[in-house]
């Protein structure tokens, strides 16, 4: 799956992807903040993310694919942008221009930057990693006892992408480093992020908390969100024994377990939501799996993996966006986030079947 998204994505002129396949399709893309943007030549930084953490994930399992890692380094520093300070990455290549830079794409960035690091041991990918949270936390603002925007220079919320991305950021650092300062990070925003963000009653993370006019909760609710709060609540269990982070781990994979999953007419259990946002709620899964070894919550989607594998892939070999193939999506141009996450998951899924 990962030498076909290389193959059907990639751009080798300048070593970039495509944001769909076929690179011919450009539609408008709504996942910005100030308004509706054109796909273009190359995607935006947030889908080949995806490609990124899978390329990581597989060099953590076979060695011969670092270089697939070395060319992802190369890939993202084309949105490398330090003409502001503190330095950080943009939506788009800075050889295109200057555009916004987000807090939540940082955050990914970083995260991956650090899982790199644990593969190749290159101090340079680490150092990336810091120079990230250093741009990340240059957001942060004690309106509403802390947090950080969605993006630089614009407060009208702090949203889960963002602090969610940032916390786990803070913690892989601290993890890789021993550097209680990013412990300390970690724990201000997962404190913050409980206290504003997270839903008592149903144990799920809500969007958003908005800033303006007193502040109030966009109650939106995607897997990914809850997702990061809960790998977030396992790694702060494991780095400090405390029962507390574990007990929420557990009310957070019960909540979304109850909240996201439904069943099909054939009784396959499946996510309404994107796949990508799926792949991070599955990390939290994973982490806790790791250190419980229930897999409820693992088996549920690779159960709706492996439904889709069979019954929801095109003639190109992608999947659809929606795994339980109910709509045919076999002639629908593919999006690079949708097909990007896929090679990660099956890499995860190795790990927990101890096929390596």
């Amino acid at each position: 799956m990962f030498k076909r998204v290389w193959e059907l994505y990639r751009v080798p002129q300048y070593g970039l992807f495509s944001e769909y396949y076929p690179n011919s399709y450009r539609p408008d893309l709504t996942y910005f903040n100030d308004s509706t943007r054109k796909a273009q030549e190359v995607s935006f930084l947030w889908p080949m993310s995806g490609v990124f953490s899978s390329a990581v994930a597989l060099a953590s399992i076979d060695p011969d694919f670092r270089p697939y890692v070395d060319s992802m380094v190369m890939a993202v520093e084309q949105y490398y942008d330090t003409q502001r300070v503190p330095f950080g990455y943009q939506a788009y290549p800075v050889r295109f221009g200057k555009v916004d830079r987000y807090y939540d794409d940082n955050g990914l960035v970083g995260i991956d930057y650090v899982e790199a690091y644990r593969v190749t041991k290159n101090p340079v990918h680490l150092e990336r990693a810091k120079q990230v949270m250093t741009f990340i936390l240059s957001g942060w603002d004690d309106r509403f006892d802390g947090g950080v925007t969605w993006l630089e220079g614009v407060g009208d919320q702090k949203p889960a992408c963002s602090n969610g991305k940032a916390l786990v950021l803070a913690l892989k650092l601290y993890e890789a480093t021993g550097d209680l300062y990013y412990l300390e990070t970690g724990r201000r925003f997962y404190d913050w992020m409980d206290r504003y963000l997270k839903d008592p009653e149903r144990d799920v993370v809500w969007n958003s908390w908005l800033t303006d006019a007193g502040g109030k909760v966009h109650p939106d609710l995607y897997t990914y969100n809850t997702g990061t709060l809960l790998q977030a609540a396992v790694a702060l269990y494991r780095f400090t024994g405390e029962p507390e982070y574990l007990d929420n781990a557990r009310r957070l994979a019960e909540g979304s377990y109850r909240v996201f999953f439904r069943t099909t007419d054939r009784g396959v259990p499946y996510i309404d939501d994107l796949p990508w946002f799926n792949l991070v709620l599955f990390r939290g899964y994973h982490d806790l799996y790791n250190v419980t070894g229930d897999s409820k919550y693992v088996d549920a989607l690779i159960e709706s993996l492996d439904y889709a594998w069979d019954h929801a892939r095109d003639r190109a070999g992608l999947l659809y966006h929606d795994w339980t193939g109910r709509t045919d999506e076999s002639r629908r141009p593919k999006w690079l986030l949708d097909a990007s996450c896929i090679p990660e998951f099956y890499a995860r899924i190795a790990r927990i079947k101890q096929e390596i």
